[in-house]
């Protein structure tokens, strides 16, 4: 995903990093494998509203955004980042267990945003250790990254056939299993002490900057985060409008795992797409595939024809966040990479939140409509992203070109 370069001289990756670092991916991408397409059907089987879904399914973003920069920013200071991961694991576990004793609106959603508090620093702490690993010694992260994505494909299948015969009771026990996971692989993640300073000899392009004020860099993410926030109608809705139209639990998994294999085989071509295409190109292609996802989604496809749609986010989602780490890495110093991916985690966070919470009323109000709507939003982040090109300070020593190559 981001380009691979030669380990330096004198210095190796600690043993078995690759290894744990892919596990450590999977460990809390089996959770969201099962919460992201199944929790909403669970919220139905209990006859929550449109409304109170979205309500649910959007506090917990909105408390995530707020705790996760703060949390990021803590870790730059720690001797090992890794130690956050067992407490957010640990706590995270706990309010899932506390999920199986209730089932009306205020207690879940309670519950439900204390979830999101506690488990929102685990993946940019587990994101910002691989990037580390990236910079110092110049391992290829699609190659770790993808492993997460696999984890969440057969996390959903499995949860899909459970699901297809016992119902969506099944949702909690698979929850539980995946943040026991979370502990599991909080105390082998690697350790790879603090982050450096400015100087470290790697062989990767020098950052332009050491702040994470750069306005680029901020548009940059706000723009991503508002295309991405253009997900948020899927997320709540899918599984529901799939089950709706008939088709099974195994059927609606296979829908869900489809997005996520398109999105593995972009990580393990990663190496390739960067060879070929700068950061800039894979953003803006996928948000322009994301603004004709939506545009087609509200057709009646068929499975097959849901099938291909889902496929659509190797771009609507992969191109981007390969892009955008590709810019983070160019742009900010190591010794701000917790701080950048949590800053990158708030701004997503924050804007998906909203959206989330704002789908249940328009999906109430327009139906399968909304998803024209949430064209609109990827069309106007994808605006932002453009904004952001052209923000771009002279780089040095490009014989007085002004941007980066297109």
């Amino acid at each position: 995903m981001i380009p691979a370069q030669n380990a330096p001289t004198g210095e190796g990756a600690p043993p078995r990093f690759r290894l744990l670092s892919a596990l450590s991916y999977c460990a809390p991408l089996i959770v969201n494998g099962v919460v992201l397409p199944f929790f909403p059907v669970w919220l139905a089987v209990h006859e929550f509203t449109d409304r109170e879904i979205g309500i649910i399914l959007a506090v917990p973003m909105v408390v995530r955004v707020l705790v996760a920069p703060i949390v990021a920013m803590y870790a730059d200071r720690m001797k090992e980042r890794a130690d956050v991961l067992l407490w957010s694991g640990g706590l995270s576990l706990l309010t899932a267990v506390a999920l199986c004793w209730t089932t009306s609106f205020w207690p879940v959603l309670i519950v439900f945003a204390m979830q999101g508090a506690t488990f929102a620093p685990y993946l940019p702490v587990v994101e910002s250790i691989v990037i580390s690993g990236v910079r110092r010694w110049g391992l290829d992260y699609g190659s770790m990254r993808v492993w997460g994505s696999i984890a969440f494909i057969a996390s959903t299948m499995i949860g899909g056939e459970m699901i297809g015969y016992w119902g969506g009771s099944m949702v909690l026990p698979v929850m539980i299993f995946g943040f026991v996971m979370t502990m599991l692989m909080a105390i082998y993640c690697p350790r790879i002490g603090p982050t450096r300073r400015r100087g470290t000899p790697v062989d990767i392009p020098a950052a332009t900057g050491s702040s994470l004020r750069q306005p680029h860099l901020l548009v940059l993410l706000w723009g991503v985060a508002i295309q991405q926030s253009s997900h948020a109608l899927l997320y709540v809705f899918a599984s529901i409008y799939w089950h709706q139209l008939g088709f099974s639990g195994t059927e609606v998994g296979i829908l869900w795992s489809a997005a996520v294999a398109s999105e593995v085989i972009v990580f393990f071509v990663s190496k390739h797409l960067n060879r070929r295409f700068s950061a800039w190109t894979l953003i803006r292609i996928g948000c322009a595939v994301c603004i004709c996802r939506w545009i087609l989604f509200p057709m009646h496809w068929g499975f097959v024809g849901f099938f291909v749609l889902q496929c659509f986010h190797s771009c609507s989602f992969a191109f981007v966040h390969i892009g955008v780490q590709r810019r983070i890495v160019a742009t900010v110093q190591e010794t701000q990479e917790s701080s950048a991916q949590g800053a990158y985690f708030f701004y997503n966070g924050m804007f998906m939140g909203l959206m989330t919470l704002a789908s249940g009323y328009i999906y109430a109000w327009l139906g399968l409509a909304s998803f024209y709507v949430m064209a609109l939003v990827a069309a106007l982040g994808m605006s932002l992203v453009f904004v952001a090109y052209y923000l771009q300070p002279q780089r040095l020593g490009s014989g007085g070109q002004t941007r980066e190559a297109v």
